[in-house]
């Protein structure tokens, strides 16, 4: 048996590369020949961005040419994790280019995991599997990290998602919009694939940074925007704590051109992770450390419920952000989550095995 994976393809982002990486894994277990099918579904707004940023005039040239050097570097790291950890096609397909006979060229197709299906900045033919046959079409985790689908992409979301033969989400408020639009009731919520498997799987596509020059530290990773006010209280105890700070988003940082596999081993080790990810929210749980989850500021402030839906799950609530960090909160201990962690993966072993029968 052959499955394709169709996922974001992103080498620029943690979760992604290895929600990726675990949706490959989980699939060799039912002993399946499985790749990832190389695709581009924002091709075009990625162009958009790159021409408004013309528009917008070309900043001081010493910048442009670090911070191109630099961001260079952190995707040649994501493109290394990916070629070595990840079996991938080798031909891409766009939303106006599909592969001739791709569809009978695998027994199933895998959409998910990740935000495949956000239609704030995806949510194509593509993503959608259009080119399979719906006896062949699997969603597997997949998210639409909206509150809706907007209007102008009903028609085309729900003439799509009625032909899948299986579906899973990553969050309750996709699988109701899933049943309010198509009227199906076989969607099933399950954890985001990364959660599937063990650390001891992990342990071995982990690797420490080079440049980690200290064995104590906050580490901070924030997709939106992060207000003065948090910077401080992060300060605040990173010095309670003698703890240096590392930041992974910021260019001027040394680590910020770490790659998936490093991601792991700070995660691993961190004092405290401080966040407004999902997936560095996974890994914090996996890897039994304290953490704080942020409402994401700035753009896509709407993000968060497969936040809320992965908290909920493990009565991790108090692990929001609300203005302090308890010192009390510094310590955590995961074995009643951990309880909740196995009876989650069974469901969603047994999801995947069913989904592949004929």
């Amino acid at each position: 048996m052959k499955v394709g994976i169709v996922t974001c393809y992103d080498n620029n982002n943690y979760g992604n590369r290895l929600q990726n990486y675990a949706v490959q894994q989980i699939l060799k277990k039912q002993n399946v020949d499985v790749e990832t099918i190389v695709n581009d579904s924002i091709k075009q707004k990625r162009n958009l961005k790159i021409s408004n940023f013309f528009q917008r005039g070309i900043k001081k040239l010493y910048r442009i040419v670090f911070e191109t050097r630099i961001v260079n570097k952190r995707r040649r790291n994501f493109e290394y994790f990916t070629n070595r950890y990840i079996k991938k096609t080798d031909f891409c397909i766009t939303p106006d280019n599909i592969k001739q006979n791709l569809n009978n060229d695998y027994d199933y197709f895998v959409a998910g995991s990740d935000q495949i299906w956000n239609p704030n900045w995806r949510l194509t033919n593509i993503d959608l599997l259009s080119f399979a046959e719906g006896r062949k079409r699997i969603a597997f985790s997949a998210s639409i990290g909206a509150r809706e689908i907007p209007k102008e992409k009903q028609e085309i979301f729900i003439k799509e998602i009625k032909k899948f033969k299986s579906i899973s989400v990553r969050e309750k408020n996709a699988e109701k919009i899933i049943e309010e639009l198509t009227g199906r009731k076989d969607v099933m919520t399950l954890l985001d694939p990364t959660m599937l498997i063990t650390i001891e799987e992990w342990d071995k596509i982990v690797k420490r940074p080079k440049v980690l020059n200290t064995d104590k530290y906050i580490l901070t990773y924030f997709l939106g925007d992060l207000s003065n006010e948090r910077k401080r209280e992060i300060k605040r105890v990173a010095k309670e704590n003698n703890c240096k700070i590392i930041n992974l988003l910021d260019k001027k940082s040394k680590f910020y051109t770490t790659g998936p596999s490093e991601f792991l081993y700070l995660e691993k080790n961190a004092f405290l992770i401080c966040t407004d990810s999902f997936h560095a929210c996974i890994f914090a749980i996996l890897y039994e450390k304290p953490f704080f989850i942020f409402d994401r500021e700035g753009e896509a402030c709407d993000m968060m419920s497969r936040i809320d839906t992965l908290l909920e799950t493990f009565n991790l609530q108090d692990r929001k952000y609300s203005g302090k960090i308890d010192k009390n909160m510094l310590e955590c201990n995961y074995f009643e989550n951990y309880k909740i962690l196995e009876e989650e993966r069974k469901k969603a072993n047994e999801f995947i095995e069913k989904a592949l029968k004929n």
